[in-house]
């Protein structure tokens, strides 16, 4: 009760006779002193539990917090096992994974030989000739020429392989949303923790702010005001946290797992479980070629234009259908000299059959093959150019965020947590205004935002460049 009621006042009295210069003075001063003094003093950490329902609350987000963190067991799920979930579970891939099966049909379908063809004909006299009757029975071979079995087969194992190749680029879309998902649950989960943390600091600055009301230390006003700053921060929580579940539920969505199932994330965003990239952007750039599977499809496309083209031109030549028969004909004669007289005869025949390819050559279908052939190359270079740019952006983007959250974890989050330390001892003792702590505190608070912006952009920057490099698990 001392404390409230009379140090304040004596402050306050002192601090009314200095000069400007005077008071510029005393207060580097106190500020070195309080500096001093709170840095000897730890604040309450800021950790969010995986559900981030519960955090305590923590101002320093700097390596060597992290690394001491890193050492205590955590729960939840990692990125890497969230991709192997969607990657056995996800609906629209077990979907897509069918059309290799319908590829393998065809390509089964492409091997067979073309069936022969069995034909029995009859054939019965009329009118003046009723006895007599020719019986055929006939077998008729296709031959296919000009290697079109073997056309076919190519053209269908290289759909296979472009099915093949579909499916891979699917998984390694579903991979980097994941991935971009959990990115997202992340950073909302971080920033849910920093809100809720600071919301209790400044619930417990209210309970004091209250008490030097009541008793006449502090005017109302302050303690609207830190009122108005509380409820503001609630309002941010229901944001962020709005955003975190949503998050978690498109992760769940995309995994295929239940959506009332609970989900709790392991890794952090200061230490993402992605493997660091490559030291050159020109060795990132050919292991990107070498492993995409984008790249491999437009490749594939590409070949599989080119068998649909030999297939084309094998059409052309004409196959040549072999038939044999045999036959019986009863002939009758009603009007002879020795009377009524029937003739057997038995047949036995052989032909070939072959078409003549004077008007359809295939002119068209080989027209379409090679302007799907030019259309696979131009889709190649494309996909080769849109790997090297996204390659070299994100490589950008990871190097642009590393030095960013240089910046902050060397310069301003330290400042940003000393000049709160000091406005708070030096509010306590009555030097300061509420005004004055809560403006340092929403600088803290933005740039903790910024921080948390820097490390999502650094984890999403290794993320898409794991995408760009072609790779699926982790």
């Amino acid at each position: 009760m001392f404390y409230q009621r009379s140090c304040p006042r004596v402050w306050r009295a002192v601090w009314s006779r200095l000069r400007f210069s005077e008071k510029a003075i005393v207060t580097v001063l106190l500020a070195g002193v309080l500096s001093a003094l709170a840095a000897a003093q730890s604040l309450p950490a800021i950790t969010p539990t995986p559900d981030a329902h519960q955090a305590s609350i923590h101002f320093s987000s700097r390596p060597e917090t992290a690394k001491a963190a890193s050492r205590e067991p955590v729960q939840g799920v990692s990125a890497g096992e969230l991709v192997k979930k969607a990657l056995a579970a996800n609906a629209e891939l077990i979907a897509a994974r069918l059309e290799i099966d319908r590829a393998r049909a065809r390509l089964q379908q492409a091997g067979l030989r073309p069936n022969p063809t069995l034909d029995f004909e009859q054939q019965r006299g009329v009118f003046n000739s009723p006895g007599e009757r020719v019986t055929t029975v006939g077998v008729s071979v296709p031959l296919e020429l000009g290697g079109k079995r073997a056309r076919r087969l190519d053209l269908a194992q290289a759909e296979l392989e472009v099915a093949q190749a579909e499916v891979a680029e699917r998984e390694r879309r579903l991979a980097a949303e994941v991935r971009a998902a959990y990115v997202e649950a992340l950073a909302a989960q971080r920033e849910l923790g920093l809100t809720t943390g600071l919301n209790l600091l400044d619930t417990q600055t209210a309970e004091v702010v209250e008490a030097r009301v009541s008793v006449g230390d502090a005017a109302p006003l302050e303690a609207k005001l830190l009122r108005v700053e509380l409820d503001r921060l609630l309002a941010r929580r229901a944001l962020v946290e709005g955003r975190y579940q949503a998050a978690l539920l498109k992760l769940k969505s995309l995994a295929g797992m239940p959506l009332e199932e609970r989900l709790s994330l392991r890794e952090e965003l200061a230490q993402p479980a992605l493997h660091e990239p490559p030291a050159t952007t020109e060795a990132a750039i050919e292991i990107a070629l070498r492993t995409r599977p984008d790249v491999r499809l437009a490749r594939l496309q590409e070949e599989a234009a080119q068998a649909g083209l030999k297939l084309a031109k094998a059409q052309v030549v004409p196959d040549i259908i072999v038939s044999t028969r045999y036959g019986t004909s009863i002939n009758s004669f009603d009007e002879t000299p020795i009377g009524f007289l029937t003739d057997r005869d038995r047949l036995f025949s052989v032909g070939v059959s072959i078409p003549l390819p004077l008007f359809n050559r295939n002119q068209g279908v080989k027209a379409e093959a090679a302007v799907t052939i030019a259309q696979a190359q131009r889709r190649s270079e494309f996909v080769e150019a849109v790997v090297r740019a996204e390659v070299g952006s994100a490589l950008a983007r990871y190097r642009a965020a590393q030095l960013s959250l240089a910046t902050f974890e060397q310069g301003v989050l330290p400042r940003s947590e000393d000049n709160i330390r000091t406005l708070r001892a030096a509010y306590d003792i009555g030097a300061f205004r509420i005004t004055e702590l809560i403006t340092e505190q929403r600088r803290l608070l933005d740039a903790q935002r910024e921080y948390t912006e820097a490390l999502t952009e650094r984890y999403r920057a290794l993320s898409d460049l794991q995408a760009a490099l072609g790779g699926v698990q982790q």
